[in-house]
């Protein structure tokens, strides 16, 4: 029976899973980052290859014969082949397919293998496939490439009103007490101050996303404000898939994924199932409740033309170990 190596490599973690074709999954594992961007795709590819030798006991290469790698930072159609290329120079399956992180977590959620997703942790991404295989994507680079509404974006603008708030520049809201009682100071201007100097590491001010939805939550206008912005944003990446795939009128699945939209905030849920369902009526919003190696899992059985008791036998399993 013929097996899968499905990969989600991820900038904090690298998760993988050893399929079978029939979707019994034989065994799991984890992985350190994959970082191509400032590891290096060579190094990026050692960890995938530590990963699989560990699912494998050790054996050499191939791992399976199918390597279903969806990678952050395969971003530009260049970096999916330098990727695939490097894996496919070190023979670690036979037939190697290598894209963007996001259409794992498309096709974890959606119950087709087309759709579009829009996916949000720390920075944000949307993507889509139609039903006949064309792609819709977005560079999602960061502000070069026109992006807002990441946790990174979020906790940034949640600390900036708060120091407006604190110094007078700008209206009254809770934000200011999210960000002291946050980091257990004083001031908003200690928070900066600790920021700039260096006491204090930039990566925690995402521990203020989850605040901002409960201030929100309590009907704080800043910070509905700001959540507001961050649904029509998730809004229009959806909308802009749609449209390039020609799927504004039909009725279509807009995945939801990463952390922040996973967690499903009633708030923002709901003013995001109200943006996309003006623009596009007919679309059905769900919130993907399998990791995204289960994502990476389903496409391999895709491209080994298994049957649906397979891919059923697969969510089944990743739903109960999740």
């Amino acid at each position: 029976m013929r097996t899968i190596l499905a990969v989600d490599g991820g900038n904090s973690k690298t998760d993988l899973a050893l399929v079978a074709e029939d979707g019994t999954v034989l065994a799991t594992g984890r992985a350190g980052p994959f970082v191509p961007q400032s590891a290096g795709v060579a190094a990026a590819a050692d960890v995938v290859e530590l990963g699989a030798r560990a699912l494998r006991d050790g054996m050499a290469a191939p791992y399976a014969d199918v390597l279903a790698a969806y990678l952050a930072g395969a971003d530009f159609p260049a970096e999916e082949e330098a990727l695939r290329a490097e894996f496919e120079a070190r023979g670690c399956a036979g037939a190697v397919s290598v894209a963007n992180d996001t259409f794992a977590v498309l096709r974890a959620g959606a119950s087709e293998p087309w759709g579009v997703v829009v996916v949000c942790g720390a920075g944000m991404n949307a993507a889509g496939v139609s039903p006949s295989g064309e792609v819709a994507r977005f560079p999602a680079v960061g502000r070069w490439s026109g992006d807002w509404g990441g946790g990174e974006d979020l906790a940034t603008w949640t600390l900036w009103h708060a120091a407006r708030m604190e110094d007078g520049r700008g209206p009254a809201t809770a934000l200011a007490e999210l960000v002291v009682t946050r980091f257990g100071t004083a001031s908003v201007a200690e928070v900066v101050h600790a920021l700039h100097f260096g006491e204090l590491d930039p990566a925690r001010l995402h521990e203020l996303v989850p605040g901002l939805f409960e201030v929100a939550a309590g009907g704080d206008a800043v910070a509905r404000e700001l959540v507001a912005r961050q649904a029509e944003e998730v809004a229009v990446m959806a909308r802009v898939c749609l449209e390039r795939l020609g799927l504004l009128d039909t009725p279509a699945e807009v995945v939801l994924g990463g952390s922040v939209l996973a967690a499903r905030d009633p708030y923002l849920h709901g003013l995001i199932e109200t943006a996309i369902g003006a623009s596009a009526p007919l679309a059905r919003v769900v919130v993907s409740a399998l990791p995204p190696v289960a994502g990476a899992a389903l496409a391999g059985l895709d491209l080994l033309g298994a049957d649906g008791s397979a891919r059923t036998r697969v969510r089944d399993h990743f739903r109960r170990s999740g």
